[in-house]
């Protein structure tokens, strides 16, 4: 295990999960540092009760959540902008209409399990001011740099905040969630009642003891390591090929096939790194085009010129040939035309 850990500028004294020891100020903004650890790594502390989570967002990844919590005991409640009462009441989860209900049942801990491209005019709705003013508020968006800047502006300073991205969903974690990675970091908490460090503690000790490999770094380190791997894990798209070397990939996109289009334009609208990978993309697969084309103009007039053949041959040739260049010269020009520079 590392012994790195993240600081953020808004953490002015930072602790250790499980153990609570007392860690260095925190670090520069410019640092970069991450920890990855699991439930085995840190001595546990004693056990904590069930805590009162509020979802709010109740599609497929909130419901997919509020599931696991319950089964460990805890007490969950939700509100959504589609009436998901009966799903609900088959989960165990007190399900409220009214946004105000909600906030009024004063939940410990909001986590907000909206879409991308909805997180800011849904968090813009809510009424905080019937919440506690110690709340912790958690999201569980796919990018980390873009929840984190709206949160630190739209809530009162007085709320704690963690940023965290459970890296699998319903497909990928349907069933145990050991070794999948959950990356977190916490933003802002406050240090006038050492509860509110136990509340985030015993939130981020639930993923840890469903089996999760915890990985704490900041947001912006988040986004630009995803921009590589989710990101263009969403933009390739299954092939025809079937060879047991490519079976890990498909393996992989059946894992995000089912995301909407509207998570896909999200990692692209809110991670800044997405546009450069999709460059960097563009211009592979064009740099793979170009060397196979000319390997295959090389073959061509490898033919043309230095083959012997019959006459009947020679004529065979010279129309399966010309049709070979015709098709090869429209590639070629479709190629130089998508061809960009870096």
């Amino acid at each position: 295990m590392s012994s790195l850990r993240v600081c953020t500028p808004d953490v002015h004294l930072s602790w250790s999960p499980f153990t609570h020891r007392p860690l260095r100020p925190a670090c520069q903004a410019t640092q970069t540092s991450v920890r990855v650890w699991n439930a085995e790594d840190e001595a546990p502390c004693s056990d904590y009760g069930p805590m009162h989570i509020g979802i709010l967002g109740f599609g497929t990844f909130g419901r997919f959540l509020a599931e696991r919590l319950v089964k460990a005991g805890h007490h969950v409640t939700a509100t959504s902008r589609t009436d998901y009462a009966a799903q609900a009441q088959e989960l165990g989860v007190t399900f409220f209409n009214d946004v105000n209900d909600f906030c009024e049942d004063h939940p410990e801990i909001v986590i907000l399990a909206t879409s991308i491209l909805s997180f800011e005019s849904v968090l813009e709705a809510l009424p905080v001011q019937r919440l506690k003013r110690s709340t912790l508020f958690v999201d569980v968006l796919s990018v980390k740099e873009f929840p984190r800047q709206v949160m630190r502006r739209m809530l009162p300073a007085e709320v704690d905040i963690l940023c965290t991205h459970p890296m699998f969903g319903p497909d990928s974690g349907k069933g145990s969630w050991a070794g999948l990675n959950f990356m977190y970091e916490i933003v802002r908490v406050g240090d006038d009642d050492p509860r509110r460090k136990q509340r985030i503690d015993n939130f981020i000790r639930f993923f840890a003891h469903e089996g999760c490999s915890m990985v704490e770094m900041s947001c912006r380190e988040h986004d630009t390591q995803a921009a590589s791997t989710q990101f263009l894990t969403h933009t390739i798209e299954q092939t025809p090929i079937d060879t047991r070397g490519f079976q890990a990939l498909v393996n992989l996109m059946h894992n995000t096939t089912n995301d909407s289009f509207d998570l896909y334009y999200g990692l692209f609208l809110y991670n800044p790194n997405a546009i450069q990978e999709l460059e960097r993309l563009e211009h592979a697969f064009d740099s793979v085009k170009r060397a196979l084309f000319k390997r295959l103009h090389d073959r061509l007039r490898q033919e043309l010129f230095y083959s012997s053949s019959s006459e009947d041959e020679d004529a065979t040739l010279s129309s399966d040939l010309a049709a070979r260049v015709t098709q090869a010269v429209e590639l070629v020009r479709g190629a130089a035309t998508s061809t960009k520079p870096l």
